[in-house]
C-alpha cells in the first residue's frame, strides 16, 4: 500500500508504543486499485493517553471522545483518524444506542468483529506489509459479494442503507444470508434520523458506478417499502414496442446505470452529480399514477399521459423523505417535468423561441442538465437503441450553445429602470409591462438592450 510519507513517520512513532494498523475503507480501496486520501489507523496495545501524547508532536488534533477512543489529527493536506480497538454493545434503540468500550488488548480478529461488512473488516500492517483478513473480506471483494461481518450486524439499522450504497459504489451483490438479516430488521427504519438516511443516499447518488445494484439491495431486503415512490414503479407495465426492457422499475434501474456511465456526468462536481442522479431516479415517478391500457395510434397500448407533471410532487415528497437539501428540490422538479421536452410537439429543428422558453422553464436546472437526463432515459431501454432520439438531444444542445443558454436561463433585457426612464411611475402596471416585454424577448422580438428600448417605446402605448 502506498502510504503518504508524513503518515509513515507518524506510524513509525506509534510503532514504538503500540500496534498500528491501517483499517477500513483505505484497505478496501487499495485492494480495488482505487486511490484514497482517507486513512484510518487503529492502534492496539496502547492506552488512550499514550496515543494522544504520541500524536501531539505531529500537529493539532481533536479528541472525538475518550469514551470512543478516537483522535483526529489535522495535517496541512490531510486529516487522519486514530482510534483504539473497541467493543460495541447494543443498549438502546437507534443508530446511537451503543455502548462503546475501547480495549487496547483486543486481537486483530476481535477488533474486526465489530465492523459492518467483511470488505470493511480488513486491516493492513504497514511494517510487515501484510493483509490481516480474519473474515475473508478479500475473497468477498474479489467475488464482488457484500457480506455482513457478524451477528451484531442487526444492532445498527443504518447498515442496511450502507449496504445499499456500497453495492452501488462497488458493483456488489448482497449475500443471501445478509439480505435475510436485513429483512429481519425492516421495522427499525423508523429509528434512523433523517440526516443519516440522507448521508447514505447522497453517497449512492454521487459516487455509484452501478446505482441499479443499490436499488436491487433495497428490493432484496424489503427496505424498498420505506421509499414508496420507488416501490410503486415495480409492476407498472410499459408498452413493449417502446420499452422492451420491462416495467418502470427495471427501466429506472437501466436509466441510473446509463447516467453513471456518461463521462459528462462523471465530470460534474459532487453536488451536481447528486442532483442529476436523483432527477433520473425520479423522472418516471408519475407513471405509477397515470399508466393505463388505452388506444394509441390505432392500437391498444400501455400509455402514461401526463406522467411528467404528475411526477413532480412525488419527486418532492421523496426528496423530503430522504432528507435531501432544499436546494435540490427545484432543479429535480424542473427536470422531471421537462424530461420529454424533446418529444412533445417537436417537428424538425428546435426553434430559438423553443430553446429560450425551455431554458427559462428549467431554471435553476439547465439545458445541459436536461440533455443528460434525456440521454439516460433514452439509453435505459435495452436492447432498444434510438440514435434518432440521441441526435435530437444533441441538436437541442447545439441550439442552446449557439444561444449561450446551455448553462443558464434567459435574463430579461427590459428592467424597471427602463420604465422609469420613460417617465412611468412605479405601480401595479410595472409587473404586467415587464412580463409582456420578457415574453416578447423570448419570442425573439429583440436580443440586445438597445433594441429592447426601441421595442418598449413602440409598444408602450398598447401594453
Amino acid at each position: 500500500m502506498q502510504v503518504p510519507e508524513e503518515l509513515q513517520a507518524i506510524l513509525a512513532a506509534l510503532r514504538d508504543v503500540g500496534r498500528p494498523r491501517l483499517v477500513g475503507g483505505c484497505v478496501r480501496d487499495w485492494l480495488l486499485g482505487s486511490p484514497t486520501k482517507d486513512f484510518d489507523i487503529e492502534v492496539g496495545g496502547v492506552d488512550f493517553e499514550t496515543l494522544h501524547r504520541t500524536l501531539a508532536p505531529f500537529g493539532a488534533s481533536d479528541v472525538v471522545g475518550r469514551s470512543f477512543g478516537v483522535i483526529k489529527l489535522h495535517r496541512p493536506d490531510a486529516e487522519y483518524d486514530f482510534s483504539l480497538p473497541r467493543r460495541e454493545s447494543k443498549i438502546g434503540a437507534g443508530h446511537r444506542g451503543f455502548a462503546i468500550d475501547p480495549d487496547p488488548t483486543l486481537s486483530d480478529a476481535e477488533a474486526a468483529a465489530r465492523r459492518d461488512f467483511t470488505i470493511n473488516a480488513m486491516a493492513y500492517d504497514p511494517f510487515a506489509q501484510i493483509l490481516i483478513d480474519p473474515l475473508r473480506g478479500e475473497a468477498d471483494l474479489r467475488a464482488r459479494v457484500l457480506r455482513h461481518a457478524g451477528p451484531a450486524f442487526t444492532d445498527d439499522p443504518l447498515r442496511v442503507l450502507r449496504a445499499f450504497q456500497f453495492a452501488a459504489r462497488f458493483d456488489l451483490t448482497l449475500a443471501p444470508e445478509t439480505a435475510a438479516l436485513c429483512r429481519s430488521i425492516t421495522a427499525t427504519f423508523a429509528e434512523l434520523p433523517v440526516e443519516r438516511i440522507w448521508g447514505e443516499w447522497e453517497k449512492w447518488a454521487a459516487r455509484a458506478i452501478k446505482p441499479a445494484r443499490g436499488l436491487a439491495v433495497l428490493e432484496e431486503t424489503d427496505w424498498l417499502r420505506h421509499f414508496p415512490e420507488i416501490a410503486a414503479l415495480r409492476g407498472i407495465l410499459q408498452e413493449p414496442e417502446w420499452h422492451p426492457e420491462g416495467d418502470v422499475f427495471t427501466h429506472t434501474q437501466h436509466c441510473v446505470d446509463a447516467l453513471a456511465s456518461l463521462d459528462a456526468w462523471k465530470s460534474r462536481d459532487r453536488a451536481h452529480r447528486t442532483m442529476l442522479m436523483l432527477a433520473v431516479l425520479a423522472h418516471d415517478f408519475g407513471k405509477s399514477a397515470t399508466t393505463a391500457y388505452a388506444e394509441r395510434r390505432g392500437a391498444m397500448r400501455w400509455i402514461s399521459p401526463g406522467h411528467e407533471a404528475a411526477g413532480a410532487p412525488l419527486a418532492e415528497t421523496f426528496l423530503r423523505r430522504i432528507g435531501a437539501p432544499l436546494e435540490i428540490n427545484s432543479p429535480v422538479r424542473a427536470l422531471v417535468i421537462s424530461h420529454l421536452a424533446h418529444h412533445h410537439g417537436q417537428q424538425g429543428e428546435f426553434t430559438d423561441t423553443q430553446v429560450r422558453r425551455l431554458a427559462r422553464k428549467l431554471d435553476p436546472a439547465t439545458v445541459d442538465d436536461l440533455a443528460l437526463v434525456m440521454t439516460a432515459d433514452s439509453l435505459g431501454r435495452p436492447p432498444l437503441q434510438s440514435p434518432e432520439v440521441l441526435a435530437l438531444i444533441e441538436q437541442l444542445r447545439v441550439k442552446a450553445r449557439a444561444l449561450a443558454l446551455q448553462n443558464t436561463a434567459p435574463k430579461p433585457l427590459v428592467m424597471g429602470r427602463h420604465l422609469l426612464a420613460l417617465g412611468l411611475k412605479p405601480g401595479p402596471d410595472f409587473k404586467r409591462i415587464l412580463a409582456a416585454a420578457f415574453e416578447a424577448q423570448l419570442d425573439g422580438a429583440f436580443h440586445q438592450e438597445a433594441a429592447a428600448r426601441e421595442w418598449l417605446q413602440r409598444n408602450l402605448p398598447v401594453l
